[in-house]
């Protein structure tokens, strides 16, 4: 395939800018909210992340696939994203024990991968004029075609995707006999977060997205969790609803990205679609209770509104992105619940903020 001539494939980005490249092999189009993602590895990780439902994701990194994919690092029960943008494209894979080539699992999958783009010029891009809605194809020879597919994509401010990505049934993670209860609220959750759950010696209940405080407490639980995901978190007024049960009842409640934001809805702070996201693992946070920087990894579109949050008598913010100065942190005062906008257990990325599990437990131990 690699030696063979590949067919012209294009990006078309919502203004009508176009950015050319060439199909990797699987033909046809697909549309999504571009964004782009600045790590240097963990490319199967982020595919199968739900919080990147809906969304054409611009890999920085100037090789994908070298290393092919493995069937353990998955994160979800499939690929998530709408479709990949990179640079070099590879065909073949070095990992030994690898299962396959990426090409291979993108056939399987039926998702739309086009190379040789010219990344740099289409990051800066994005970056100077914002996430916006775009299309893929290998259908070039019909443009205004593609203009009319594309302005039927809904515009993700606004829009609700965790009822795409989350269980329709409630489902268990961990040791039955393990010494603490979990309730988890599925809005798009990822797998190394159950397993960062589960090595601390908890029992695991997970809920659909739309499941009452009532369902998730009759499993009689010793904490709550609220999980990423993908959209919009103004839509989900279930969710926000559980939150606030939860921290009016003093139960303990840990929320991670999309469950950050559900959590400060519950107390009256409103969210935004933010200019471009965050998207990657080396985005550097302070600690304020600390003192201490974490480099952390992160994957959002929308952030809590900081002013709102400083003038909230109920509400902490406790760490602090220090790119932006966006609001990576919250707790609620004389409450057991604590949030942050991202992703402790990694996955792929840095572990400096694994210690958040742990605090999770600590807060339930006081119980």
């Amino acid at each position: 395939m690699k030696y063979q001539t590949r067919k012209k494939a294009i990006v078309l980005l919502a203004d009508g800018t176009i950015f050319e490249g060439k199909s990797i092999g699987i033909e046809g189009s697909s549309t999504g909210e571009i964004c782009f993602n600045t790590g240097m590895t963990g490319y199967q990780e982020i595919f199968t992340d739900p919080s990147y439902f809906g969304q054409l994701m611009v890999a920085t990194n100037a090789h994908i696939g070298n290393y092919g994919v493995k069937e353990a690092e998955v994160e979800s029960d499939g690929i998530k994203i709408s479709g990949l943008i990179c640079r070099n494209f590879s065909f073949d894979y070095s990992r030994p024990d690898a299962d396959g080539s990426l090409k291979d699992w993108f056939e399987k999958h039926n998702l739309i991968a086009i190379s040789d783009v010219d990344t740099r010029a289409l990051v800066t891009y994005i970056r100077e004029n914002g996430a916006m809605n775009a299309i893929i194809s290998t259908e070039v020879d019909d443009i205004e075609k593609l203009k009319k597919q594309l302005a039927e994509v809904p515009n993700m401010d606004g829009l609700e995707l965790a009822s795409q990505v989350s269980t329709e049934k409630p489902y268990y993670v961990g040791d039955e006999n393990a010494k603490y209860k979990i309730s988890a609220l599925d809005i798009g959750i990822k797998k190394n977060i159950l397993r960062n759950l589960a090595k601390r010696d908890a029992y695991i209940k997970v809920f659909p997205y739309n499941s009452t405080f009532e369902e998730m407490s009759s499993f009689n639980p010793d904490g709550y969790f609220l999980s990423n995901g993908p959209g919009d978190p103004e839509p989900l007024v279930e969710a926000q609803k559980v939150a606030k049960e939860i921290i009016e009842k003093n139960l303990p409640l840990f929320g991670i990205c999309l469950g950050h934001q559900v959590i400060a809805l519950a107390n009256g702070i409103s969210t935004y679609k933010m200019h471009h996201g965050h998207r990657g693992i080396n985005h550097p946070v302070k600690n304020l209770i600390s003192g201490k920087g974490e480099i952390t990894s992160q994957n959002h579109g929308f952030a809590i509104n900081k002013e709102e949050t400083e003038k909230n008598e109920n509400v902490e913010i406790t760490h602090m992105h220090l790119n932006d100065h966006t609001v990576a942190g919250i707790r609620i005062k004389n409450k057991k619940c604590f949030s942050v906008q991202y992703h402790p257990e990694a996955s792929p990325g840095p572990n400096d903020s694994v210690y958040l599990f742990d605090q999770f437990f600590e807060m339930i131990e006081s119980n």
